[in-house]
């Protein structure tokens, strides 16, 4: 009991204060976990984090599950999830709860303004460091340009499932892997990957009645489906969502994941309040569970055969493409959606420059920024 106690505790901790999106999140764990607990490895620490980078789900929530699932098993994995997502999934409930930000005025109307620009800043720099990180080849960009032009001029959630598995074969094909060896691949859970994939068989087939069962499976869809971390959960979650909530609702509720500490899979806690107004409190945490939920069933289901996959030079190949489509995902995102949701001016255009240049080469602290942003547009309101 006292293990899981100290689990809960170190995660809650570094819920309250780890900022900076999913890849800080994986360093603020190093520091913790294996630099000062002492609780594994740098090669244990490497392999988890390559695990969680390999499969889709909330990137660095997976990491935290897992070291959880090292510690104190399935409960201390558990304990792990939700003291790590806490303190972000009651800020933004509460955020919602109180309309801070739907109320018509219009200084309320700048701050949303504000969020929404920013939007465009995080999913720019997202971008670029992802295609830099991705595609470094010309085959990798190859596939990168042509994923772009059919997710572009093809936008729907079944499009981007199918770019994803063209990605694949043409890094089956063409992507030559560094890796020679050739593992034996040691069986998953397939018991737990089948439950992964029947819920995932749901979610795609079925209507539900129940608006709470829909509202599960709609943010279980894409939860499950993604790969990169938080910023690519965006063109996911509007494809399925459709018309249950706004464009705007969408931009606000991204940015304000991207203020608060922890993991930003928690934008599903404000989506879920605002979809189920009638009972907001229990929307947040179906939507929120939901979203989680594959990532860590996967995780669940492939743990222990993991090194044989990560030595495995077909898969390896299989991997990289897909993280190239993943990039070419955002990017179109950002064409499609983000950018004409929210730029309306050169002073719109100029101001998310000067917000890149501060995020990607001066490194000022995104929190900052966003204070900056609503501080401009509330004197700009307050002029008009």
């Amino acid at each position: 009991m006292s293990n899981l106690i100290d689990i809960f505790y170190r995660f809650l901790l570094l819920g309250l204060v780890s900022f900076g999106g999913p890849i800080a999140h994986i360093a603020y764990f190093k520091k913790t976990f294996v630099d000062k607990l002492k609780w594994l490895d740098d090669e244990s620490y490497t392999k988890i984090v390559a695990l969680s980078q390999f499969l889709p789900g909330p990137s660095s929530s997976q990491v935290g599950f897992t070291i959880g699932l090292r510690r104190g098993g399935i409960w201390g994995a558990i304990l792990a999830f939700i003291a790590f997502t806490l303190p972000s999934f009651i800020f933004l409930y509460l955020i919602w709860y109180f309309g801070i930000l739907q109320n018509d005025s219009i200084y309320v109307n700048s701050i949303i303004y504000a969020l929404k620009l920013f939007a465009v800043v995080v999913v720019l720099d997202a971008t670029l460091s992802m295609f830099k990180s991705f595609c470094k080849d010309k085959i990798t960009i190859a596939i990168f340009f042509l994923a772009s032009i059919l997710l572009i001029f093809f936008s729907s959630v079944f499009n981007q499932i199918f770019v994803l598995f063209l990605c694949a074969i043409f890094g089956f094909l063409f992507i030559k892997s560094e890796i020679k060896t050739k593992e034996k691949i040691v069986s998953p859970n397939f018991l737990i990957l089948s439950i992964f994939l029947a819920l995932l068989f749901l979610a795609f087939s079925y209507e539900f009645k129940n608006e709470l069962l829909n509202l599960f499976f709609d943010f279980y869809k894409s939860g499950s489906l993604v790969f990169g971390g938080g910023h690519v959960v965006l063109p996911l979650l509007q494809e399925s969502l459709g018309e249950k909530i706004i464009n705007d609702t969408f931009l606000v509720a991204y940015s304000l994941a991207q203020t608060v500490s922890g993991p930003m899979f928690t934008i599903a806690t404000y989506l879920g309040a605002d979809i189920i107004k009638e009972s907001p409190f229990l929307g947040a945490i179906i939507a929120t569970f939901g979203i989680f939920l594959g990532g860590f069933l996967l995780i669940l289901s492939f743990y222990k055969s993991f090194e044989s996959f990560s030595k495995n030079e077909k898969l390896l190949r299989v991997i990289k493409a897909i993280n190239t489509g993943v990039v070419a995902l955002l990017f179109a995102t950002l064409i499609n959606t983000i950018i004409p949701s929210a730029v309306y001016s050169i002073f719109d255009a100029v101001l998310v420059l000067i917000g890149f240049i501060l995020v990607k080469y001066l490194k000022v602290n995104i929190f900052y920024i966003i204070l900056g942003f609503i501080f401009i547009f509330s004197i700009k309101a307050f002029f008009v």
